[in-house]
């Protein structure tokens, strides 16, 4: 498997500052998408759910919200997968557009009283797939600095990609307050609640079109110029006894809390 060890990667600012620019963004509008569903979570519950119940409806309606956590592992594996075949950049163009499609389409999805409990099944499966698509993303963010990185400087680089989450809440509160702002709150709870997931749409845009634009990863590059790519990346990480180790120290030790 190709590493940031593996061969010597030269001082280019100019180029690093777009690598961690680009990637930096691309993570804050992921995590954009993923938080304004938890900060309108009491609204949707009331929507989706049925609405005798409303302690019921928020708590189902926070759940939808955890899946969204619970399957972000998942996206590591098949989008790192991914990502060991046939490249970080592409990988990073597929998990950015991923979660802006499924996060527009929340705020396209009907409610309760239209399509009764179909409307929380879609409402699910949206949310899975912000899930899949961040946890695609996040890491491949963190790889993809990494590997532009010069030696001594890996952990200012990728520190930047840390920091984007708390961008990404920010700038989530920040587009639903002018939402919630620039109209009536029954507007607001009738339509207005879906513009931010609507906004996402221009932010992939423009992530997408920043990304299309890098290259790939110089160790990336090197490792298939000279045929190393990784055959079975799955197998090398946990088939290998030393590497699964450090696997499971990771997941469970290091990222538990924000899985």
């Amino acid at each position: 498997m190709a590493s940031a060890a593996d061969t010597e990667v030269t001082l280019d600012p100019q180029r690093d500052r777009l690598v961690i620019t680009a990637s930096s963004l691309g993570t804050v509008f992921e995590w954009y998408d993923f938080f304004v569903y938890g900060i309108l979570a009491a609204l949707i519950g009331k929507l989706f759910f049925p609405a005798d119940n409303p302690t019921a409806a928020t708590l189902a309606s926070l759940a939808i919200f955890g899946a969204g956590f619970g399957v972000r592992p998942f996206g590591a594996i098949l989008f790192g997968y991914f990502g060991d075949k046939i490249g970080r950049k592409y990988t990073f163009l597929v998990t950015i557009t991923l979660m802006g499609v499924a996060t527009a389409a929340i705020g396209l999805l009907p409610t309760f009283e239209t399509a009764g409990v179909w409307a929380a099944g879609l409402l699910l499966l949206m949310r899975c797939l912000q899930g899949l698509a961040l946890g695609g993303e996040y890491g491949g963010a963190a790889i993809y600095v990494a590997e532009h990185a010069p030696d001594g400087k890996r952990g200012q680089y990728t520190s930047w990609i840390q920091a984007s989450v708390a961008g990404g809440f920010l700038l989530a509160v920040i587009v639903v307050l002018l939402t919630r702002q620039s109209m009536s709150t029954e507007a607001f709870e009738a339509w207005g609640w879906r513009v931010p997931f609507w906004v996402s749409i221009l932010m992939v845009a423009v992530s997408y079109l920043i990304r299309k634009k890098m290259h790939e990863s110089p160790v990336f590059q090197k490792a298939k110029d000279e045929g190393k790519v990784s055959k079975n990346p799955l197998k090398e990480s946990f088939g290998n006894r030393y590497n699964f180790k450090f696997v499971l120290l990771a997941l469970f030790g290091v990222a538990i809390g924000s899985i």
